[in-house]
């Protein structure tokens, strides 16, 4: 669903799009953030940022980039502004999600798959915020470099050189992993 307004939409149109996208900025900013309170809120943030600066909104751009770009500048904001306290996953919630949800795991399957995501999350919160944001949306959302330089107003040629310096840094974070 793409958007075409020239101005500030219909709050019954608005919702439309809050509903086809709010589980893409919630999935985005959980993954920046580590935590579904503070992923609820910069999600509500979000809509409401974009709500308010519709007008200046390009409808040659994909409604969903523009959209990933408020929440990803907003994520990366509140990540700034915060003291490194990380927090780590809220399993139960991820757990739950319908992306991630198969037919009856067992519960060894459910221990495996908890530890793998709070591994995940713990190596996501070791990187910078840009750095952390280029991955989730290269390997979360698959989006080409051209979409993710778009989404953090960067070029093509440092997205691609967030996204190795990230590759780097996951994987010298997961050779003490390994090791073990």
């Amino acid at each position: 669903m793409e958007a075409r307004w020239t101005d500030r939409p219909d709050v019954t149109d608005f919702g439309t799009l809050v509903e086809a996208y709010q589980s893409s900025v919630f999935n985005l900013c959980y993954r920046m953030l580590g935590e579904a309170r503070s992923a609820e809120d910069a999600t509500q943030e979000t809509f409401l940022r974009a709500f308010q600066h519709f007008g200046s909104y390009d409808p040659e751009r994909p409604f969903k980039t523009w959209l990933l770009s408020i929440a990803s500048h907003h994520c990366i904001d509140r990540l700034r502004r915060q003291h490194p306290q990380w927090s780590g996953v809220d399993v139960d919630l991820m757990l739950h999600h319908p992306a991630l949800r198969e037919p009856a795991p067992g519960p060894e399957m459910m221990a495996i798959r908890r530890e793998e995501s709070a591994l995940v999350q713990q190596l996501l919160e070791g990187l910078r915020p840009h750095d952390r944001c280029a991955i989730i949306l290269r390997y979360w959302y698959d989006l080409s470099y051209l979409q993710i330089a778009d989404v953090l107003g960067a070029t093509v040629a440092g997205v691609k050189s967030r996204l190795h310096r990230a590759r780097l840094a996951l994987g010298g974070m997961l050779a003490p992993v390994a090791e073990s």
